[in-house]
């Protein structure tokens, strides 16, 4: 009897396990295969309609380069599992506006799709951290390869675009970079050398106790960046004039300069 029961114990932990094998190898042929959707799939109306309606980098784009982000969007939505914590639902909308923000900071590196992150986790609010102890509003895990983000927090960054707090930004800036350094040397989006000197700045203008970025930005390198591409997309005219160097190298490494569509 003693046999038997662990027999069917036995029995019961591999159908767990193949089941969950193959939840995962469905996943992952489903981000495997959102480079060959976004090109055989047509771009939702919806998708277009929900970018032109909130996104104000898209409306700003040429006809050419509207195609362009469009289906870097439809990649980008393809290629992630977004899962809802604390609501029924991830909406189109969220959907839609989360891959936007994306595909804005990497709009001028076009096979980046921050393809590591494979989930995004959306909470309607701030959320409790067990490991922090503290409540956030986003963050980046490379372990779990997962981006998480306050859907309140994100809006908020969105509907006033000159203060320099942007979620969306911030924490996809967190991924592209910490991605960036997961990558073999010489397979990199952002050359070595260019990270080196930004990050050298960075240290330069902490150092002498600078007050255009807000006081997290020297935390630590990787905030100074996030905090940097905030500045970067929502107050372009007055970074290059108080910082033209580091504008300079930001431009560079994004490979795009947000004072030219203005």
């Amino acid at each position: 009897m003693f046999s038997y029961g662990i027999f069917i114990g036995i029995a019961i932990l591999l159908i767990f396990v193949q089941r969950n094998s193959i939840k995962g190898g469905y996943r992952y042929a489903s981000q495997a295969s959102a480079p060959l959707k976004t090109f055989l799939l047509p771009v939702p109306q919806q998708y277009r309609d929900i970018l032109l309606k909130y996104f104000p980098y898209y409306q700003r784009l040429s006809k050419n380069d509207r195609g362009k982000f469009e289906l870097k969007v439809c990649n980008f939505i393809y290629g992630k599992q977004f899962i809802p914590r604390n609501i029924d639902q991830v909406t189109i909308e969220a959907k839609v506006l989360i891959a936007a923000s994306a595909v804005q900071l990497t709009f001028g590196l076009p096979h980046v799709y921050l393809r590591h992150f494979s989930r995004i986790l959306v909470y309607p609010n701030n959320y409790y951290s067990g490991i922090t102890k503290r409540f956030h509003k986003g963050e980046v895990n490379p372990r779990f390869r997962i981006i998480v983000l306050s859907w309140q927090a994100f809006v908020d960054g969105y509907i006033d675009q000159t203060d320099s707090v942007n979620l969306g930004l911030h924490e996809m800036a967190h991924a592209l970079r910490l991605e960036n350094l997961l990558r073999e040397k010489g397979t990199r989006y952002i050359k070595d050398a260019d990270l080196a000197e930004f990050d050298r700045w960075g240290m330069r203008v902490c150092s002498e106790g600078q007050t255009f970025f807000r006081p997290y930005a020297c935390v630590n390198a990787h905030e100074f960046f996030s905090v940097a591409v905030e500045n970067f997309f929502e107050r372009p005219t007055e970074f290059q004039r108080e910082l033209p160097e580091l504008y300079r190298i930001l431009s560079r490494m994004l490979n795009q300069d947000p004072l030219q569509s203005r």
